[in-house]
């Protein structure tokens, strides 16, 4: 099967724990965009905000990684339960929308940042390599 690609859209302080977890956790941890994820998908993580609630955008894509096989599990943080599943993270150096925006499928509609909103979205492979190449 084709690789796919997604985006998630989490604030980077939470893309900072996922990646040193070695983890994905989409939408406040529900289970549904986890499934929509198979082993060997690219998911890319975008962040409008440092932390939520932040006033201050920050707009940058932070954090690539493959999904890994395995299971999803439940995790049990006391009255947080988040589903998460594994992912190897790739070295990336956070890349600001404006230097890429250009040059991704993702930002050519003009009301692009709408489907944000959804918390997990397909993403054009060469969007993919467009990051990849930008923090190589």
């Amino acid at each position: 099967p084709a690789m796919n690609a997604w985006l998630g859209v989490v604030s980077a302080e939470h893309v900072r724990r996922a990646v040193d977890l070695g983890i994905a956790q989409i939408g406040h941890g529900k289970r549904a965009g986890l499934a929509r994820m198979k082993a060997g998908d690219v998911l890319v993580y975008y962040s409008p905000v440092e932390s939520i609630g932040d006033r201050d955008p920050l707009r940058e894509f932070t954090a690539l990684g493959v999904i890994e096989e395995g299971e999803i599990w439940q995790a049990d943080e006391g009255c947080f339960k988040p589903f998460r599943r594994r992912v190897r993270y790739e070295q990336f150096t956070p890349v600001p929308l404006g230097d890429v925006r250009s040059r991704l499928a993702l930002t050519s509609a003009p009301n692009w940042g709408y489907q944000l909103r959804r918390g997990l979205i397909p993403l054009d492979d060469n969007d993919v390599e467009v990051l990849r190449s930008t923090t190589s």
